[in-house]
């Protein structure tokens, strides 16, 4: 008996599919893999390769292995992308890993630079503004020309009346000692100078402290009572010493016809701050001086003044032969100096060094009422110019003394007061 299927032999097989199977198809645990030589070359093409036409510049694409007749094994199976490159991921030509492929797109340096400079001066303005507002609210705005009366008439240009103060307010005993002021009560005016400022060039005329002037009418800056001139003469410093900077401003007016536009004063403390905030003033002394009043003690040729040693310079007066006349000169060529360390682009573009120079002088500034941030600066810059050569410093001309008292020359006065008030190059020499 036996147990092959019926109707089997070994020489009967007919349109069976092989030997052993009774079926049509194989078994389905004996599945054969298929080997696909890829897609037939279209007609004509044939070669070395018979049908199939070798793909990719002439090199035969190699078989791939997929389960027996599905197609879809062919399209989604193991070599699926294998043969383009993609074996990882990633685009046409793309890096090994993933990515979008193609080149990085070059930077917009014209907006990078537009955007920049728009942020920089957009910096630039808000810094501005609010150094500004800073500034503008630490001037200590004290004095009212308003109260001043019969005052003369305006001319062109502008005409400032800068004085330095012997005042102490605010040292200790300590600073006091130190910057030999002394302990005196009250405050007089230990220097006066009229800076005139225009289209013909700047110019700065000290007032001697012992000038000789006449008290006119004037009104109580405090109590508002008018107080008839008499005729009275004194010194020019007693003025300030009487009723202070509105006083002041009128016996200059009434003595010379020449109109004050604004007032600045200063003390000897904020005068030694702001020296010492610029990191010091270079001098040229004239000569060897010595003055145990003032504190100088200084070897002639040029060398740098903290402020201490400024304030004693510029104080200095029974060691010069000309007393204080030579003392108003060399007031004259210190605050020139001191204008032109202040405007340097060192101490400008400095905010380390710019801020505490503001500061200090601000601080220690008095003004009038009408006084503005741009009229100080208008200050400084013509002080400047005038320690350049562009413009003129010089003494009010003395005629003689009465008294004690230097006399002004009227003469000269005269002709200097008008070529101010037109706003006409100086002619007039001390």
């Amino acid at each position: 008996m036996s147990d092959w299927p019926e109707g089997w032999s070994g020489d009967n097989r007919g349109d069976r599919y092989g030997r052993g199977s009774a079926g049509a198809q194989p078994e389905s645990a004996r599945v054969m893999r298929q080997v696909r030589r890829g897609r037939p070359a279209p007609p004509g093409q044939q070669g070395a390769y018979g049908n199939q036409a070798p793909p990719y510049g002439g090199v035969p694409q190699q078989p791939s292995y997929v389960n027996g007749g599905d197609d879809t094994a062919y399209d989604n199976g193991y070599d699926s992308g294998y043969n383009t490159g993609q074996v990882y991921g990633g685009g046409p030509g793309g890096p090994v890993g993933g990515g979008t492929g193609g080149p990085r797109p070059a930077p917009n340096w014209r907006r990078r630079i537009k955007v920049t400079t728009i942020t920089v001066v957009t910096l630039l303005v808000v810094t501005s503004v609010a150094t500004y507002f800073w500034a503008d609210s630490k001037l200590n705005r004290e004095v009212d020309l308003s109260k001043v009366i019969d005052r003369p008439e305006t001319g062109e240009g502008t005409n400032y009346l800068i004085v330095g103060s012997d005042s102490r307010a605010g040292m200790s005993a300590e600073e006091k000692k130190k910057l030999h002021t002394g302990s005196a009560e009250g405050k007089r005016t230990d220097s006066m100078m009229i800076l005139h400022t225009g289209g013909n060039g700047d110019t700065l005329i000290s007032l001697p402290r012992d000038s000789d002037v006449e008290i006119p009418t004037f009104k109580g800056s405090d109590s508002g009572k008018t107080y008839p001139g008499t005729g009275r003469h004194v010194k020019l410093n007693a003025a300030y010493a009487e009723d202070g900077p509105e006083l002041l401003v009128r016996t200059v007016e009434f003595n010379t016809g020449l109109h004050i536009d604004h007032y600045v004063e200063i003390g000897f403390a904020g005068f030694a701050n702001i020296v010492d905030a610029v990191g010091g003033v270079e001098m040229d002394i004239p000569q060897d001086i010595k003055d145990t009043k003032s504190g100088a003690d200084f070897k002639k040729g040029k060398q740098t003044l903290n402020g201490e040693e400024a304030l004693a310079f510029v104080r200095t007066r029974y060691a010069l032969a000309g007393s204080d006349l030579d003392r108003t000169k060399n007031q004259q060529k210190f605050l020139a100096a001191l204008a032109n360390q202040v405007a340097t682009p060192s101490t400008v573009l400095n905010p380390f060094k710019l801020y505490p120079t503001m500061g200090a002088g601000l601080d220690s500034l008095i003004v009038d009422k009408d006084m503005g941030l741009y009229d100080l600066a208008t200050m400084f810059w013509a002080m400047k110019s005038v320690n350049g050569g562009d413009g003129k410093s010089m003494n009010m001309p003395i005629s003689g003394s009465s008294n004690g008292n230097l006399v002004w020359d009227k003469a000269k006065l005269k002709t200097l007061v008008e070529q101010l008030k037109n706003d006409e190059k100086v002619t007039v020499s001390s």
